[in-house]
């Protein structure tokens, strides 16, 4: 990491790491403009705002619906945002990305508005990333779009891309939290052979949480540090949308059901008066169980994927 001289409030307007970003509408690049300003409004110390994924690579899709499984489901992409800074935000975190996110979509229909999705890195933490080649923040430095950056700090040189750490080390995350998962599922079942339906369902929700953040570990290398069940899906779904298969949410039944195992996060735990019955856990034992295949299943054709690049 290296600090510079140079101005500190230097704006860059839109121009990427390698090329502009005049493919995107106005009306999204003035979304983009909203969220830098924002963002400097609540971080008092970024000092860089990095837009990656596909509205950076030009692949995005502002709204598809189709049918997936049976069920009409709907594709909008994330406009994904780095926020660089000289620390990690730390424990107020989430609370910053809520004011961002309720700012943002005041006077805007938030169904249907491009959802932003936030990250944070310290800039030295960032930079031995990049100089350890790790897979998430070369791509980012590789395609990203430079929104942001206060010109105090330069970005260290990626390394080329060594296939054989990155499959080592999709291995290591997915054979760490894949049974750390597993393990949470085998207790909720136990937990409702003993009539402890409560800490079932929370134990449910843990597992649930705990598959989805194995995938874009193995996929990024980047463990997301959520709860929300929901935003967790939405992190996945880049790489596959066959997660929401267990979950279709097309009827009021499944819409409740998704709605029991989100809530059981905290209202299992700190509400007596939460109600969960014999008939909610049967039914969500196939589902977590449907999820736990398509996690598996993905993330093994991930790895091997991996392993083929080796051998080129």
């Amino acid at each position: 990491m290296s600090k510079t001289s140079k101005n500190p409030e230097k704006l860059v307007n839109f121009v990427r790491m390698k090329k502009a970003l005049n493919y995107v509408p106005e009306h999204k690049q003035r979304d983009l403009q909203q969220l830098v300003e924002l963002v400097r409004n609540e971080v008092k110390d970024v000092v860089m705002i990095i837009l990656y994924g596909s509205y950076a690579r030009g692949t995005y899709v502002d709204y598809d619906q189709r049918i997936e499984y049976g069920v009409k489901t709907y594709f909008m992409s994330d406009y994904d945002l780095l926020i660089v800074t000289e620390k990690r935000m730390g424990n107020n975190e989430h609370t910053v990305y809520a004011n961002i996110l309720r700012r943002f979509y005041t006077n805007r229909a938030w169904e249907i508005a491009t959802r932003p999705q936030f990250i944070n890195e310290s800039i030295g933490e960032l930079n031995k990333a990049l100089d350890k080649s790790r897979y998430f923040y070369t791509d980012i430095k590789r395609e990203g779009v430079m929104l942001y950056d206060n010109g105090q700090y330069k970005l260290a040189r990626r390394r080329k891309l060594d296939f054989s750490e990155i499959g080592e080390m999709a291995k290591e995350y997915f054979e760490d939290k894949f049974p750390f998962a597993n393990r949470f599922f085998e207790n909720s079942k136990r937990d409702a052979e003993d009539g402890e339906l409560r800490m079932s369902v929370f134990n449910f929700h843990q597992a649930a949480e705990n598959y989805l953040r194995t995938i874009p570990m193995v996929f990024m290398l980047y463990g997301f540090k959520e709860h929300d069940l929901a935003s967790l899906m939405n992190q996945c779904k880049k790489h596959t949308l066959e997660i929401y298969r267990p979950f279709p949410q097309d009827t009021d039944e499944e819409r409740r059901l998704f709605k029991l195992l989100q809530d059981a996060y905290v209202q299992s735990r700190y509400n007596r008066n939460f109600v969960v019955t014999k008939e909610d856990i049967n039914a969500l034992i196939p589902k977590v169980e449907q999820l736990r295949g398509i996690v598996e299943r993905t993330c093994r054709e991930r790895i091997a994927y991996y392993e083929s690049q080796i051998r080129k």
